[in-house]
């Protein structure tokens, strides 16, 4: 049994004695023992493949910051790897892809069986992590949404507009709905194994939900998306987490999520009005920790007051940016368990 299962029962609805709080990239990023077990590791690859550093980094933030919950360290682009598109990450630049999908054929040449073998390494980590936890905290797991990871395994790296998979999406729609397809069903299986180790909470992260229109993520990728969640919405707990997706909102009621993470654009006023059954997860804005203590205390609080009463668990509306002073994500994290 959990010795603290209140981000459990908040994404449940439930009430708690004060608002749980994690925050995205807090496996690493800020601290100096995060850099300091990536720096033994060689690269960031080796790091997310190498289950005890894995979940060496995944158990610092919670005996650094205190936080209500530890997420398993890895990336989202691990799916893409295991189908058989392995990226390299070119340190400062990002992921890059040498071989993208370009034609029906690349995407009949994808695995989708399997996958959890491939990905031995993270089950290897989360039943490190969970173990060394001894129930302290709820271990969170996670995956890429379908529509983040077409957008790398079409572009082969970052992008501001994903311009060329947003084409793709709209004018070569076999292509796309095959891609995306098979990227949704190695997630599902990818998820499972997840649960099956023993996770106690899955967040989807589609992180580009912003540069589709509403018509679009409607009809091309919710349906996807909601494949994914009511798989696993019936075994735990799940949260959808859709930056700039503020045109989805309404569609967000009736998806398999528990909860729905907010970036720092939405006012969690606004959200709580169109998604009343739903317990919302967010949302300040990282670059307010570049700010004095006075400001990130005042600005935590009115974060907090626009949530309301309603259960909900707090976050920032993002990840921590890495030159983010760790004294200051420490006290954001303790104004919110303080109040």
């Amino acid at each position: 049994m959990l010795e603290n299962d209140l981000i459990i029962r908040a994404a449940k609805g439930e009430k708690t004695s004060r608002v749980p709080v994690w925050v995205m990239r807090q496996a690493g990023r800020v601290l100096p023992q995060y850099r300091a077990t990536r720096a033994r590791a060689g690269s960031f690859i080796n790091l997310v493949t190498n289950p005890e550093m894995a979940a060496e980094v995944t158990i610092q933030p919670v005996d650094h910051f205190g936080v209500d919950a530890a997420i398993i360290f890895s990336d989202i682009l691990v799916i893409p790897e295991a189908m058989g598109l392995p990226y390299t990450m070119d340190e400062g630049k990002g992921p890059f892809f040498p071989k993208v999908i370009e034609h029906l054929d690349d995407v009949k040449a994808l695995q989708t069986e399997g996958i959890a073998n491939h990905l031995h390494y993270v089950k290897e980590a989360l039943e490190i992590t969970l173990d060394q936890l001894q129930n302290r905290v709820p271990l969170i797991g996670f995956a890429g949404a379908p529509w983040t990871i077409f957008c790398y395994m079409i572009e082969g790296k970052g992008s501001k507009e994903f311009s060329k998979a947003r084409r793709v999406l709209v004018s070569q729609p076999e292509l796309a709905q095959a891609l995306l397809e098979k990227i949704t069903m190695a997630t599902i299986e990818y998820a499972q194994m997840q649960i099956n180790t023993g996770i106690h909470l899955f967040q989807l992260f589609d992180s580009w939900a912003g540069v589709l229109n509403a018509d679009l993520y409607a009809r091309c990728i919710m349906p996807h998306v909601e494949k994914i969640l009511s798989h696993i919405q019936p075994q735990i707990p799940t949260t959808f987490f859709a930056k700039g997706a503020h045109f989805a909102l309404p569609q967000m009621q009736t998806i398999s999520a528990n909860v729905i993470g907010l970036d720092w654009s939405i006012n969690p006023k606004m959200a709580r009005e169109i998604l009343p059954n739903k317990t919302l997860q967010g949302n300040l804005d990282p670059a307010v920790l570049y700010g004095t203590d006075a400001e990130i205390i005042k600005s935590t609080h009115e974060m907090m007051d626009k949530f309301g009463n309603a259960p909900y668990i707090g976050n920032l509306g993002h990840g921590v940016y890495p030159d983010i002073d760790p004294n200051k994500l420490k006290l954001y994290i303790e104004t919110i368990q303080n109040r």
